[in-house]
């Protein structure tokens, strides 16, 4: 996947770069795998603003993926890989041999016509599969289950991966994008390979206008804010005071907001960086 990087013909172009969407094959999605999307604003059921910078932006259909993988046995062929607008990585539709269609997260690598499998004994091969009692160790993964059938929760996102570092007993152990090494039981699923759309994070909406089309409304620094508006607000002139906190008054840096007794501190053997 490459980037493209504009001449600075106008103020909006001059320091946008975007994808440039050379990895698609097209340009339309499977209507039978499109649901409905409605809107939030950040509004609760009572219409009151619940979250902020939410709001606007181009009206969009939920693309319905596949995160169970629960076609075993079944070969799969790649059909097309298309942009997804509801996450930062791109989709995958898999033909199966029994004419089933259904959307993947597509690694990096991933190619036109190139089989796909899940189940016990398949390769560890780009997009297949797995579980984790059968994956040879340092292979990277993505589309990790939590629990063995829920459905992929971890490892989702544009060019992150985990890796398997090693077994315990009934555990897989692996190490997180987050850099955390956690267990997991070797009954979960994973799927080989990075995330595709690697270079997500190097890009640059060059201009608001193009944050608003996402849905993100503008955001207003604390420090920008008066004293009774925020805790870093207030101060003469430019000053900008105060430890780094949330409006609610939460510290932002180095401190802990995970809780001490937390069911799954077990599982975790080294916590993140």
């Amino acid at each position: 996947m490459a980037l493209k990087k504009y001449k600075p013909t106008t103020p909006g172009q001059r320091f946008k770069i975007i994808s440039a969407f050379d990895d698609l094959t097209t340009g339309k999605p499977q209507k039978s795998l499109l649901a409905k999307k409605k809107s939030s604003g950040g509004r609760n059921n009572e219409g009151k603003m619940t979250v902020r910078n939410i709001g606007g932006g181009h009206k969009q259909r939920y693309r319905i993926i596949d995160f169970k993988r629960d076609k075993e046995g079944v070969s799969g062929t790649v059909k097309t890989i298309e942009y997804d607008p509801n996450r930062t990585a791109r989709i995958a539709l898999i033909n199966y041999a029994d004419g089933d269609k259904r959307y993947i997260i597509a690694p990096q690598g991933l190619k036109l016509g190139q089989q796909v499998l899940s189940g016990k004994g398949v390769t560890p091969e780009v997009g297949n599969t797995m579980y984790l009692s059968e994956v040879p160790f340092g292979t990277v993964l993505h589309n990790i289950e939590l629990r063995p059938g829920q459905g992929a929760k971890l490892a989702r996102s544009a060019g992150s991966y985990a890796q398997l570092m090693s077994r315990d007993g009934k555990y897989a152990i692996l190490k997180m994008p987050s850099g955390e090494t956690r267990m997991l039981l070797q009954t979960c699923k994973a799927t080989v390979g990075m995330v595709s759309n690697g270079d997500h994070s190097l890009e640059k909406s060059g201009k608001a206008g193009r944050r608003r089309w996402l849905g993100r409304r503008p955001r207003v620094r604390g420090v920008a804010m008066n004293p009774v508006d925020h805790p870093m607000g207030g101060g003469e002139g430019r000053a900008s005071g105060g430890h780094p906190r949330s409006r609610k008054g939460l510290p932002a840096k180095g401190y802990k907001t995970r809780a001490r007794k937390k069911a799954s501190n077990r599982y975790i053997v080294e916590k993140r960086k």
